[in-house]
């Protein structure tokens, strides 16, 4: 898996996270989704999935790059 899906997705997760966060507690108004408790839970756990995605993504990209040193070493 490439490193930049994984960090892509991660940053897609948090942003969407924190929008529906911010919906559930009624702060964005506007959508369906205001003032429902629910998005106010499911949104933190969205953005922690998104966080560990980009650890992950992160992680993979810094294991590619460190065997990509010169050829004598």
């Amino acid at each position: 898996m490439k490193a930049w899906l994984p960090l892509a997705l991660g940053m897609l997760a948090i942003v969407v996270g924190a929008v529906w966060t911010l919906q559930g507690l009624g702060y964005l108004s506007g959508s369906v989704m205001t003032d429902d408790r629910t998005w106010a839970v499911v949104g933190p756990i969205v953005a922690l999935v998104g966080l560990i995605l980009v650890a992950v993504g992160l992680r993979v990209r810094r294991r590619g790059q460190a065997g990509n040193g010169p050829a004598g070493d």
